[in-house]
């Protein structure tokens, strides 16, 4: 059972009239780690920091802030991460229609996404808990029965293993992510992440509208805000060009390089005060870096209100839009009938 600052949570029943389920993980060394079936959603993330218990993912504490909220913090988001444009695509011929939630565009797998519903639990143990869900035919406008499953697994030496699985009966864009935001000075701390130093293994970045709709080729970083091949503090060159100040700061997608997927983190975060760092590991071929710009005015856990730039999200995916991009240098993100989506990101927290 979840611990008791979570009581909120379940007090007040979800959009089905039912309670949430809050599943809590635990490892030798004191981490904590909970998730809620709702939105297959990680609540919290308590790391044992120099004989505290720190907090570093951001979260809410209510179902009424958590059904409000648009932040989509800490949710698993499906089933297409990111944005489509104009809510459609064409694939072989025929064009497919989606439900637009951002505007003109299809957010995260449209207005009831993945992200709200409540998923299943199909297993669970004191490190592990695994959750699926059913989509059918035509949900927002998405092809094909499609099922999915997202397992979490708290590693006795401070990782959070996040694998996702997925099939379909007809071809169909498939792009999960965790939307967790991270300050690892603690989420309830009141500083905002600029300080913090962030390194991203990727040469290539995609320039987006103020919409967050890619413009269409991918750009180097060199000589550009977006070069963080050499770890910087995230606010040392925040608002630094035009591409910047289209959405307050950056949200924006890299493409990682080759190299970084075989064993090595395809980005780091330190603390300011160098007290921990958190590696992020993938097999996806993307990662949007997300600073927290639109974060004001979001409900906390503590009942504040989170200001702007108070967490950084770190969303392995493929790059946003991709189903309109196919001649962009990644795998397809069509998942065929037969074939099984599989990925897996790792959040490895070194204090």
């Amino acid at each position: 059972m979840a611990h008791s600052l979570f009581n909120t949570m379940t007090a007040t029943p979800a959009y089905d009239g039912k309670p949430a389920k809050l599943v809590e993980l635990t490892n030798p060394n004191g981490m904590q780690v909970v998730i809620m079936d709702i939105g297959a959603t990680w609540l919290s993330c308590v790391v044992p920091v120099a004989g505290e218990k720190r907090d570093v993912l951001l979260g809410l504490s209510t179902m009424e802030e958590f059904q409000q909220h648009g932040s989509f913090l800490g949710v698993t988001v499906g089933r297409y991460a990111n944005r489509i444009a104009n809510s459609q695509y064409e694939y072989q011929g025929e064009t497919y229609t989606l439900a637009a939630n951002q505007g003109a565009h299809c957010l995260h797998g449209g207005k009831d996404g993945w992200s709200h519903r409540r998923w299943d639990i199909a297993s669970q143990s004191e490190q592990k808990v695994e959750f699926t869900i059913f989509s059918e035919d035509g949900d927002q406008g998405f092809p094909g029965n499609a099922t999915a499953s997202v397992s979490y697994e708290l590693t006795s030496d401070n990782q959070v293993v996040i694998s996702y699985k997925a099939s379909t009966d007809k071809t169909t864009p498939l792009n999960l992510t965790n939307h967790a935001y991270f300050n690892l000075m603690g989420a309830d701390s009141g500083q905002d992440v600029l300080k913090h130093k962030l390194q991203v293994c990727a040469d290539y970045y995609l320039p987006t509208t103020s919409e967050g709709i890619p413009l269409g080729d991918l750009e180097s970083v060199d000589n550009t805000s977006f070069d963080f091949r050499v770890a910087k503090t995230v606010g040392q060159d925040l608002l630094a060009d035009e591409q910047q100040k289209n959405c307050q700061g950056y949200d924006h997608s890299y493409l990682l390089d080759d190299s970084c997927k075989t064993g090595r983190s395809v980005a780091t975060v330190e603390a300011p005060d160098s007290s921990m760092s958190m590696q992020v590991f993938t097999d996806k071929p993307a990662i949007q870096f997300y600073g927290g710009n639109f974060l004001a005015g979001t409900p906390s856990r503590t009942g504040g209100e989170y200001k702007q730039y108070q967490g950084l999200a770190l969303e392995t995916q493929y790059l946003p839009d991709s189903p309109n991009h196919p001649e962009w240098p990644q795998e397809s993100c069509m998942t065929q009938p037969g074939e099984e989506y599989a990925f897996t990101t790792v959040y490895k927290f070194n204090v």
